[in-house]
């Protein structure tokens, strides 16, 4: 490709907003333009790039014996509300009708369609195991897009779905996904880690989140170096305190004024805030029967620990949660503030198991001014449900081995899901057996977006003068500078080159040398060479690679040649 004729345009400053210097680059090289909140246009040069990842895509599932098939965006709602998840999933999901009035859903992912497929082609043992896959254009209307294409709205998917007999099939698919999940991101030259994760409105038995380490990121994971235990903390676990054992004592009033947190009643009181219970409300939307309804429900934390909001909105199965107002607190006959369970009705109330085990808690009085002393669960107050509600943090217990847990951000690149018969139930697919039964089909899911994955590339490998792509997903393996003097030779090598299979981009502009070198450094393409009347008095051209600082003179009549040597040496690098 002639830069002279490339649909790009490259800017010397990003425009504003964007914060991620992925973004900032892919917007400032021509890579991508955005043309709505979360919705962007790959541009030549990012198409280029995204083909190279979605060829290793295709590959790795190739290899691990995926079928690539095409599955249409636009789905019947019929389908998802046979699984509930018409209901279930909130304003993310993209709902419209067609002209005959019918509810049509833009699909987020493609269970329902796939246990609909398997329902009509399934019908032997002898046809499983099966393993799909495509690629494709997804619609989730996130309300908080950012970071250009690491939180979009519009966005392309690599989504593969096992179907398997039974469990032991869809843990050997679970398991060949999460290898070739790790071969692809070190293929694309981005280091992740797995970690546990919740399974969310995919539902399922398990599920890891494959996470790429930056302070940017929007999750918090919490990681064990001591023995690699690894967990979002969304789900994280840990290994909580034991309660000292003492009798339970008198319940006792005691006047608060004025004391409305757990740190000032700790203070007030002179007690640690572990001898305290924490009040939190939150307005829990369910979905039963198609029918949707909200519900207050009084969550009970020790107060030297914080609500995990997804342990929560898992334990009561809610499709959404927000924090409750102080009226809805109020109508519920608490006051906030000096809320208690103790005497309360007409809510939900889920304990922490922390909280059951703790004997003597400070809680609220539910009385301005007052808190109640030696609230002990079970004789004071009992509780709808009973589990660990509370988010894991930094210096908790590693749960496998008890040593300290750090936390770092991460960006998740990809998600593996043990669906197992929830949606083949719901559809029912099924199969006959070698004894003729009727079984469930087993289900699994496994996903990639392409663009995120493209963007932390990015993320990773750039410096301050621009992008650095690993070989395997440039958009152009060489990149030519012609400049005074080697225009002609300029030419004749990138005809060469071009005719011996190698992508080559050739700078033909009529710029300076310096605007060239900023451009070639900004797109980021790994081997540069210059061809100049001063390199072609020395001998030959110059090459650079992008990463290095080096320069040397390489002879006409070698190039092709010294080419296929770095780019060996290069590819090999990732195992790609």
């Amino acid at each position: 490709m002639r830069m002279s004729q490339l649909f790009a345009r490259t800017l010397r400053d990003a425009p504003s907003g964007a914060e991620m210097a992925s973004h900032r680059l892919l917007l400032r090289a021509g890579y991508i333009h955005q043309l709505g909140a979360g919705i962007f246009t790959l541009l030549p040069l990012g198409r280029q790039v995204s083909d190279r990842v979605e060829a290793i895509l295709r590959q790795e599932m190739d290899r691990i014996g995926g079928q690539e098939l095409s599955m249409p965006v636009v789905n019947p709602a019929d389908v998802w509300k046979e699984t509930g998840r018409y209901h279930q999933i909130g304003e993310e999901m993209g709902r419209f009708q067609d002209r005959g009035g019918r509810d049509m859903v833009l699909a987020m992912t493609h269970e329902e369609v796939v246990a609909t497929l398997a329902r009509d082609v399934i019908q032997s043992y002898r046809q499983l195991p099966q393993l799909l896959y495509h690629l494709q254009t997804k619609w989730r209307d996130d309300p908080r897009p950012r970071a250009g294409l690491i939180r979009v709205r519009e966005f392309v998917m690599k989504d593969s779905y096992s179907l398997d007999a039974d469990a032991a099939g869809l843990d050997r698919q679970y398991d060949a996904h999460h290898r070739a999940y790790h071969r692809i991101f070190r293929r694309c030259g981005l280091p992740v880690v797995d970690v546990l994760a919740d399974v969310g409105m995919m539902g399922g038995s398990a599920s890891h989140e494959f996470m790429y380490l930056t302070p940017a990121g929007e999750d918090t994971l919490l990681l064990c170096d001591a023995c690699g235990h690894r967990a979002n903390r969304q789900v994280a676990t840990f290994r909580k305190p034991t309660a000292e054992a003492e009798d339970a004592r008198p319940l006792e009033r005691v006047e608060t004024p004025g004391v409305t947190t757990i740190a000032s009643l700790a203070d007030f009181l002179g007690v640690p805030s572990s001898r305290t219970a924490k009040a939190v409300f939150q307005v829990a939307t369910i979905v039963e029967d198609d029918a949707e309804s909200d519900r207050l429900v009084f969550a009970v934390v020790r107060g030297d620990m914080e609500l995990s909001e997804t342990k929560l909105r898992n334990a009561v199965g809610a499709r959404d949660l927000r924090p409750a107002t102080d009226e809805e607190i109020r109508a519920a006959g608490a006051v906030p503030g000096y809320a208690s369970p103790v005497g309360i009705e007409g809510v939900t109330v889920v304990v922490d198991d922390l909280v059951k085990d703790s004997p003597n808690l400070v809680a609220g009085a539910n009385e301005e001014g007052w808190h109640l002393l030696h609230v002990n669960f079970g004789r004071d107050f009992g509780a709808d449900l009973v589990t660990d509600l509370v988010a894991a943090d930094e210096g908790l217990g590693c749960p496998d081995c008890g040593e300290p847990l750090h936390t770092r951000r991460g960006v998740e690149v990809g998600n593996i899901f043990k669906l197992g018969t929830r949606y083949t139930e719901a559809l029912g697919c099924r199969y006959l057996d070698a004894d003729g039964r009727e079984r469930p089909v087993w289900m699994g899911s496994y996903g990639i977006g392409s663009g995120r994955l493209l963007a932390c590339i990015a993320e990773e490998h750039h410096d301050e003068d621009g992008l650095v792509w690993p070989m395997a997903v440039a958009p152009y393996q060489v990149h030519i500078v012609s400049l005074a003097g080697g225009d002609a030779e300029a030419e004749r090598l990138y005809a060469s080159l071009a005719d011996g299979g190698w992508d080559v981009l050739w700078d033909d502009r009529n710029e300076s040398a310096g605007v060239k070198f900023k451009d070639a450094d900004l797109l980021g393409v790994p081997i540069r060479l210059t061809v100049s009347g001063r390199s072609l008095e020395k001998g030959g051209v110059e090459l650079k690679l992008r990463r290095d600082s080096e320069r040397r003179i390489v002879a006409l009549a070698d190039v092709g040649a010294e080419i296929e040597a770095v780019v060996s040496a290069l590819e090999a690098e990732t195992g790609a």
